[in-house]
């Protein structure tokens, strides 16, 4: 019972990670890679490490606070923090079909 709770949980924060989009790229941020790994704990605490398509990226200050308030926003999660990585660094490899679909390179 509690697995499945944790795996409901976890499409939440996905949903919510996918409503989130890079403004220079019209694909959100689930999709395109940046996300590499969601953790939350037994207390509901969520730890997003995520990337950036370049350590120079224009919303490197903004995308993250918003990942954090987004993923906070949902009831069940009683905190959350996003750490930022550039190892590895984010290539065009690590994006979905779909996202390659969407910006025409499939």
């Amino acid at each position: 019972m509690e697995e499945s709770k944790d795996l409901q949980l976890g499409e939440q924060i996905v949903a919510v990670l996918k409503t989130i989009y890079d403004p220079e790229i019209p694909v959100d941020i689930y999709e395109l890679g940046l996300i590499y790994d969601v953790l939350v704990n037994e207390d509901q605490e969520v730890k997003i490490l995520m990337t950036l398509t370049s350590p120079n990226c224009p919303v490197a200050e903004t995308l993250p606070v918003e990942v954090e308030e987004k993923v906070k926003s949902i009831d069940a999660v009683k905190d959350a923090e996003v750490e930022i990585t550039f190892d590895p660094p984010w290539t065009q490899e690590l994006m979905s079909e779909a996202a390659k679909l969407e910006l025409g390179m499939l």
